[in-house]
This record gives C-alpha cells, structure tokens and sequence, in this order.
C-alpha cells in the first residue's frame, strides 16, 4: 500500500511508531495530486513546497520527542471559504479574486497548532451555493457531478489527493459530496466548531466539519477542532472532548430511528436497497429499530430556502449592486431571489424553524439516533439538471440533494454520512444518520461499529 492510501488513523500510527515519516507521506500525497487534478480538479491552489517544508519540520519535531498528536505531519486540504492567513480565499468566484486572508480562520490555526500540514484550497461552488461544484470531477466517474459545495474537498479525500479535509454544511455541504464520492462527511452540531474566519453563505445555518476515509478519522479531525470561540457568536462552550470511538461492534439497546416518512420518498431503488441493508446490519449489531414519522415535511424546503436565501442575499448585498457580471449566473440568480423575499417571509422561517427544533427534540427522545439515506440518487451526469420519479415528479438535481439533508441544519442537529455501498454503474452510496445536539459521540459509535463489519473501502480510482 502506497503512503497516500492510508487512512489518517493508520498514517499518524505509523508516523508515532517512526515507520513512516511525515516527508514519506507528503511526497506521496503530492505525488498522487500530480496524477489526478489533471482529470478531477479538485483543488483551487495547491501549495507543495510549502508543504515540503512543513514535512520536513513535523519529521525533525517526531524525531525529538515532539509528536503533538495524531494530525501531526497529516496531510489536509482546506475548502476555500476558509482563511489561512497570506493566502488567497476566492470561494471559487472571480468577485474574490483579489481577496488574500490577513489571519488564519479559527479551525486552521487549530489545525496548525496539531500539525497538520496544509496541501492547498480545494474547489467549493461558488460561494458554497450549490450542490454540484462544476469545477470538479466526482472521482469515481468524470461524467458524474462531485456534489457539493464541498465537492472539491470530497474529491480530493476519494481519490488519495488529500489524507482529510475539511468542507461547509449549511444545506448538506459536506454531506452531499461526500456520499457521491464515497468518503465519511461529518456536521457537527450548530455551533459546537467555531466559523470565525469563514465565508459565510448563511450564518444561521453555517457549519464547518470533517471529510475522512474512516469514522474514527472524522473523530479525530473532530476533536481537534471543537472548543469556544468568542469571535463566532453561536460558538458553543462545551468541554474538550477525545471524539475517538471505542473498539467494538456491540450496539445493544442502541434505538435506531426509522422514518416512516420523507427519507424514503421518491429515492433511488438502489440507494434504498443499500441503506435498508446498512439498517438491517446495524439491527444485527445489537440495535432495535423504531419507526418514527418526521416532523413537518411540508415545511422543511420552504423553511430552508426562507432562512438561507435572504441571509446569503444579505451578506451579498453590496457586490451584488456594484459586480454582478462576476458572479455564475446560477448563483447571481439566487442571489437576486433574495430581493424578491419581504421581511415576513423570513419571520415565517425562524418561526418554523423554531417549532421544527421542537419536534424533533420530542422525536429523538424516543430514539438515539435516526438512521436514512444521505442523498436520493447516486451521482448524476454533469449536464443533467433535473431527476424524474417513478411517479412522474420531476424535481430539480440541487432540490434532490438538498432534500434530506437540510433537516440537520435547520434543527442544528449532527449528522454523520457513510459509505454503504455501490450502485450498478459503480457510483457510491450512503447512508446519514442524525442524532440529538451534541450526540457527535454516539452518531460515531454507530458509524464506526458499522464500518467495522465491511471489507476495507479502496480509493476512487481516477482514470
């Protein structure tokens, strides 16, 4: 096995045992960026020598006693809505072409300090409103979208052209793109990793998490990441955490949530048959399974469009007026949306965005952890823009995938997406599961004990 296939967990053990060194791993890493940009795109910026150096600075600091943990001499791409201080943060736009950070965002400098080195900025869509990133490739299929926003952080993980990275969720982000392209996306509880220094798309919704090969790699980016801010308004505090979950499979007396309602609406045969097989094995693990009905679903697109709309409409307001022509037309055109939603409109969605949070905390009293399909179909084409039903609904490619992801951040909840499997044409599948506020450790548990029982995930292969 070549140094850039390995999980981040089995990379810093080999690190800390001195089996491998960090400059192993980073010319490996960069070494495997060289073979797949040119087919995938996932990066924005990639900074090699400036990796090197780091390399070389966390193989000197192992070698004299000074492993600083298990993201030390790691290798990690940053979306590009996040601020490392001297370089660029383009959202993937030309109206932030000139935009350069003048300090690191609250999560690099956390990553910094753990010594993970940085490879470069991947690709989000613009601005992170989107669900496609059309400047990347998935990376099982270049024909197929990478999802998105985070599509270029997903993409690089997938294919071995980053060890971890991290992306945005604030209608399925993270999740999204990482089950298209076959990678674990976590997003955390609403405030629980502090946005300072963060593009945001719609604050109220904003979150930031890991994407990872492996479960316990999410937990272990995670819990670097976690701790109060006071520069992120809705920053929790909450004490230090180790999120790593415990060896072993046993889910006994586990309660998995299975919605009667919404998750299973008008999704893909395979992806149901997939995620149905995934319950069923953790059933087999020990847990009992309970039927639970989601809470209005009538309301929950409304309510994510009528809170994220005007708040995006809003950050954007100025160079919406003065550069229009710069922005993509599909984002310029949401974008001038906002304009059209009045004031009410946007009360109506706190108010049920409020009354949303309130049942599903009655929900998951009755359950530990819901468990359903990530998205409802595997990858599309690149040039598909809409999906057709069995029952004839025609739905719109970005309203499929931001469907059963955007509960989770409307009710702020965690939500965690693993692979589950294939569909026939090779394309990947997942399946999320949701959990109480702060519930990150059990959404783990339950992850990683499934993924304890299936064979070892290979990487994309990028032709």
């Amino acid at each position: 096995m070549e140094p850039f296939e390995l999980p981040l967990a089995a990379a810093a053990d080999a690190i800390r045992a001195r089996r491998m060194s960090p400059v192993e791993l980073v010319d490996s890493v960069l070494d495997r960026i060289d073979k797949t940009e040119p087919h995938l795109g996932a990066y924005v910026t990639i900074v090699a020598e400036q990796a090197r150096r780091a390399a070389g600075e966390a193989e000197h600091e192992v070698a004299h006693g000074r492993y600083r943990g298990p993201l030390h001499g790691i290798p990690m791409g940053l979306k590009d809505l996040i601020d490392v201080s001297g370089m660029a943060t383009t959202a993937s736009s030309r109206v932030r072409a000139g935009h350069r950070a003048t300090a690191d965002s609250t999560v690099a400098a956390r990553l910094d300090a753990a010594g993970a080195i940085l490879l470069g900025k991947t690709h989000t869509h613009e601005f992170a409103f989107g669900l496609t990133t059309p400047q990347t490739r998935n990376a099982w299929n270049r024909d197929r979208v990478a999802g998105g926003s985070s599509g270029g952080s997903a993409v690089a993980v997938a294919s071995g052209a980053a060890t971890f990275a991290l992306g945005t969720d604030t209608g399925g982000s993270i999740r999204v793109p990482a089950a298209l392209n076959g990678v674990v996306g976590l997003k955390p509880t609403y405030g629980l990793v502090p946005r300072h220094g963060i593009t945001s798309l719609s604050w109220s919704l904003d979150h930031v998490g890991p994407l990872t090969r492996t479960v316990e790699d999410a937990a272990l980016v995670l819990t670097a990441l976690t701790g109060r801010d006071p520069r992120d308004p809705a920053s929790l505090s909450v004490p230090a955490s180790d999120y790593r979950p415990a060896a072993g499979t046993d889910l006994t007396g586990l309660r998995i949530g299975l919605p009667r309602t919404y998750y299973f609406d008008n999704v893909d045969p395979h992806v149901e048959a997939a995620v149905r097989r995934a319950i069923g094995r953790l059933e087999a693990l020990g847990a009992r399974l309970v039927e639970v009905d989601i809470p209005m679903t009538r309301y929950i697109q409304a309510t994510q469009w009528g809170l994220m709309v005007p708040e995006a409409g809003a950050y954007h307001e100025g160079s919406l007026r003065t550069v229009p022509e710069l922005y993509q037309e599909d984002v310029r055109i949401l974008l001038e949306a906002s304009e059209l939603m009045s004031a009410g409109d946007y009360v109506r969605a706190q108010r049920s965005r409020t009354l949303m949070r309130a049942e599903w905390a009655r929900m998951l009293e009755e359950v530990d952890v819901i468990a359903a399909p990530s998205v409802p179909m595997p990858a599309v084409g690149a040039d598909e823009e809409t999906v057709t039903w069995p029952d004839g609904t025609v739905e719109a490619v970005s309203d499929a995938y931001v469907r059963l992801s955007a509960p989770a951040n409307i009710t702020g909840v965690p939500a965690l997406t693993v692979p589950v499997g294939h569909d026939p044409a090779g394309m990947p599948i997942g399946m999320q599961l949701l959990g109480r506020p702060l519930g990150e450790p059990t959404l783990l548990r339950v992850g990683h004990a499934y993924e304890q029982t299936q064979p070892t995930r290979a990487l994309a292969t990028v032709a």
